[in-house]
């Protein structure tokens, strides 16, 4: 599924998508745990912040300065609306550059939309962006390959290289894994956390 594509779907339910999820604490222990490995610093990148909320506010009480990344124009309209501190673009994280790098990088629920060939890489990015002695949180399926599910009454493109090769990956480029967890098992979710040293 190409970015824009993506991006119109969530435009779709971005409202939706805010009022459901303003108050939610989902994800919010695992990010905890992740905040305890960042030994100072106080730059966050949030890959897919959707309308923001939860994830950003947590880490703006922490004291980050947050940067936010999505494809959905709506969804951006709204963080920038909920967190005038932060600083949003419409962006795909797959071709987006940027010269800073980030104490913290957080991916929660996104990069599993990605093009499957494009998981790598974008790891590859990810590590390549952060501070030493950065963190890396994200998720991603318990699975190999590619699928499409219908969800809020729209088809939604979804893939995963599966654990092993997310390890390699962060090994690869110097990274030592931290946690790694199936939060809902025997759900396919899978977070991990992984320190730049």
């Amino acid at each position: 599924m190409n970015p824009k594509e993506l991006g119109k779907k969530y435009d779709r339910i971005a409202q939706w998508w805010h009022e459901n999820h303003r108050d939610s604490r989902y994800g919010l222990k695992q990010l905890d745990l992740a905040l305890k490995f960042v030994p100072g610093g106080r730059s966050a990148l949030d890959v897919g912040c959707g309308a923001g909320g939860r994830i950003i506010r947590e880490l703006e009480e922490h004291g980050f300065a947050v940067t936010g990344l999505d494809v959905s124009e709506r969804m951006i309209a709204l963080a920038m609306e909920n967190h005038p501190n932060g600083s949003f673009q419409v962006a795909d994280i797959c071709t987006w550059e940027a010269d800073e790098k980030f104490d913290l990088i957080i991916a929660w629920d996104s990069i599993f939309h990605l093009p499957l060939k494009m998981h790598r890489p974008v790891i590859d990015k990810l590590c390549s962006l952060l501070e030493k002695g950065g963190v890396l949180m994200y998720t991603f399926g318990n699975a190999t390959g590619e699928h499409t599910d219908v969800w809020q009454e729209d088809e939604f493109y979804y893939s995963s290289i599966g654990i092993n090769d997310n390890l390699a990956a962060l090994i690869e480029n110097g990274l030592t894994v931290m946690h790694l967890e199936l939060d809902q098992f025997p759900e396919k979710h899978v977070f991990v956390v992984a320190e730049k040293p």
